[in-house]
C-alpha cells in the first residue's frame, strides 16, 4: 500500500500503478494558523510506502512527512518504507565550522525516530547523507530516465556538465547514450580576464544537452549556456534531476538562450517532464 504526501501526490499514484499497489486515501490540510492536520483514512496493511518530497516549502512539507510516519507507527504498521524524491535540508551533512547544525543529519534522525525501516531518495546532493542514517537507504540516480527523454528527442548530443563536480553525471548519461561529454572548465587569461571553455570538444553546430543535479539559482546554468552560444552550439537542451528554480531562474535561463528546459517530477514544477515513477517502482521491487 502506497501513500502520498501533498508534496508527491501524482509521482505516489504513478508509482501505485507501475506496482500494482493499492493507494491509500489521506486527508491533508491547514489549521487557520497554519498547522497541518493528517488523516489517514480507510484500513491499512502491514507495509507502507510512503512518497513525499521535502522541498519547498521544506518545513512543511517535512512536517507531514513526520505526521505520516508517527501515525502510521502508531497504527502498529509493522514495515515503514519512504521514498524521498527530493532531500529537503541536505545540503549540510557534516560540520564545517563551530556550532553549525547539521541539517541533514537532524532529519536523517527525526524519519528513523519515526519508525522507518528503508529510505529511498533521488540524486542526493550529499553522497554521505546515506551513512547519517543506521536504517538501509538508497540512493537512485536519475539519469537513465533524463538519458531515455533525451534519446527520444535528440540525435547522438554532446552531454555537458556546467563545471568539472557534475562530470559524472554527463558521463553517466553519455555512456548509456554512446555519445560525447565533456565539462565546462575556467581558465584565468590575466588578475581580470577569465575564459570559460568546454574541456576537450568542439561544439559549434552540434546539439548539447546541459546537465546538472539541481537547478536552484540557474547562474552557473546561464553562465554555461552564454558560453555555448559563443561556441557556436545549434540547440541548448537544459536538464536536471532536481528543478528548484527559485524566484527567476528559469526566465534567466530561457533568455540566456536555452531551447528547452526538462525535469524531473522530484519536484513539482513546470518542467517535469521526465517521470522518475519507474525507477522508484523497480528499487523497491527489488
Amino acid at each position: 500500500m502506497i501513500i502520498g504526501g501533498s508534496a508527491s501526490q501524482k509521482l505516489a499514484a504513478q508509482i501505485a500503478r507501475k506496482m500494482g499497489e493499492l493507494l491509500c486515501p489521506i486527508e491533508t490540510r491547514k489549521f487557520p494558523d497554519g498547522e497541518r492536520y493528517i488523516r489517514i483514512k480507510g484500513e491499512i496493511e502491514d507495509e507502507i510506502i510512503v512518497v513525499q518530497s521535502t522541498g519547498y516549502p521544506q518545513d512543511e512539507n517535512l512536517m507531514e512527512l513526520f505526521l505520516i510516519l508517527k501515525t502510521l507507527q502508531s497504527m502498529n504498521v509493522k514495515d515503514i518504507k519512504v521514498v524521498i524524491p527530493y532531500f529537503g535540508y541536505g545540503r549540510q551533512e557534516r560540520s564545517f565550522n563551530s556550532g553549525e547544525a547539521v541539517s541533514a543529519s537532524v532529519i536523517a534522525d527525526l524519519i528513523e525516530f519515526s519508525g522507518v525501516s528503508e529510505v529511498f531518495c533521488i540524486n542526493l546532493h550529499e553522497d554521505g547523507i546515506c551513512k547519517l542514517f543506521n536504517v538501509p537507504t538508497h540512493n537512485l540516480s536519475a539519469m537513465s530516465s533524463i538519458a531515455e527523454y533525451v534519446d527520444s528527442c535528440m540525435n547522438n548530443p554532446v552531454i555537458l556538465a556546467p563545471d568539472r563536480g557534475a562530470i559524472g553525471f554527463a558521463r553517466e548519461i553519455a555512456d548509456i547514450l554512446s555519445c560525447d561529454c565533456d565539462y565546462l572548465e575556467k581558465k584565468r587569461i590575466t588578475p581580470e580576464v577569465v575564459e570559460t571553455k568546454t574541456k576537450t570538444l568542439n561544439v559549434s553546430g552540434r546539439e548539447v544537452v546541459i546537465v546538472d543535479d539541481i537547478i536552484s539559482t540557474g547562474g552557473t546554468i546561464v553562465n554555461a549556456i552564454k558560453m555555448l552560444k559563443e561556441n557556436g552550439a545549434a540547440r541548448i537542451v537544459v536538464s536536471c534531476v532536481h528543478p528548484v528554480l527559485v524566484d527567476d531562474a528559469l526566465l534567466k535561463i530561457f533568455a540566456a538562450g536555452a531551447d528547452e528546459v526538462i525535469g524531473t517530477d522530484t519536484l513539482k514544477s513546470e518542467v517535469s517532464m521526465v517521470s522518475v515513477a519507474g525507477l522508484v517502482a523497480d528499487a523497491l521491487n527489488r
